[in-house]
């Protein structure tokens, strides 16, 4: 059985398109106080039960809700709880940087466990050893291969993938292996919290048309500082950026204007209202990604074969 939480019900709706099956009956509502209510309409005794929930502006309520969500299953004798998280947030904060810092992202599986979470599945974790936070299956998806068909039917010439940062270089590197592009990576510091200051630029970019890639954009900064580094340094003038979450928080969208990109692809682990969309802007949809690992694991097959 698929159900949704209130974060991204257009996801869900569209995965159960997909699958061929109803959306499980759930109430969502807050009490006046700010505390969240839901409620399952409909048994679910021994059923394999699928949720989906993102991590959206709401993230705080988001991960609540699904908390509440968690319980409620296990309470009402589900047979297992697998849940679909495409934007884990939290996720940046993966490790002490700095004295007397949480380790939020452990802190969240930590929480998901102790409810009583059976498998997680969530698309380009931001570090992947969040996987390893979790001593039950995770099945860590990527969005590679649909930006790989996106892009490949534009038959873009002299191209070259660009990594925000040396922690993206692997990513992108794959990504460009499957597109026949070069490689090069932007090495930047971090003084603060969304800030960011660009060094060098590692790689021949002088004349070719960029691919700039990344698992998320939230503010922006990074990647157009990111964007005015590589065009000091000659790359042609259109640049592409794709990106798997599009947080778009604060001024962002204004920032992804200015920067004139010649094209935004993103995909929809997030929802994306009215105020963040703009002309350069296009989505492709991870539904059917999710759908298929869910019927993959339902039927007991192989997901990895899915990015061989």
């Amino acid at each position: 059985m698929l159900f949704s939480g209130s974060s991204h019900p257009e996801l869900a709706k569209e995965i159960a398109k997909i699958l061929n099956i109803d959306l499980g009956n759930i109430q969502h509502s807050k009490f006046s106080s700010g505390e969240l209510y839901v409620k399952v309409n409909e048994t679910i005794r021994g059923k394999d039960i699928y949720v989906v929930q993102s991590a959206s502006e709401n993230i705080n309520d988001d991960y609540m809700e699904l908390f509440l969500l968690l319980d409620t299953f296990k309470r009402a004798s589900a047979k297992s709880v697998n849940v679909i998280l495409p934007y884990y947030g939290y996720a940046r904060q993966d490790k002490k940087s700095e004295p007397r810092e949480p380790i939020s992202a452990r802190l969240i599986a930590d929480l998901l466990l102790t409810v009583g979470l059976d498998r997680l599945i969530t698309v380009d974790l931001h570090a992947d050893q969040i996987q390893g936070f979790l001593n039950k299956p995770v099945d860590h998806l990527t969005a590679m291969p649909l930006f790989v068909d996106y892009f490949k039917h534009k038959n873009l010439t002299n191209l070259v993938v660009v990594a925000p940062d040396t922690g993206r270089a692997k990513f992108a590197k794959k990504l460009g292996d499957k597109l026949g592009a070069d490689l090069a990576v932007i090495h930047k510091s971090r003084p603060d919290h969304n800030v960011s200051e660009v060094v060098n630029i590692i790689g021949d970019v002088k004349n070719k048309t960029v691919l700039l890639i990344d698992d998320m954009v939230d503010t922006g900064g990074s990647i157009t500082s990111g964007l005015e580094a590589l065009r000091l340094y000659g790359c042609h003038s259109d640049v592409y950026l794709a990106c798997t979450h599009a947080v778009f928080s604060g001024t962002c969208v204004e920032r992804l204007k200015k920067a004139n990109f010649k094209e935004v692809v993103v995909t929809d682990t997030l929802p994306l209202p009215a105020y963040k969309r703009f002309e350069a802007l296009s989505t492709v949809s991870i539904a059917p990604l999710i759908a298929e690992v869910v019927k993959r694991n339902v039927e007991k097959r192989s997901i990895s074969s899915l990015f061989d």
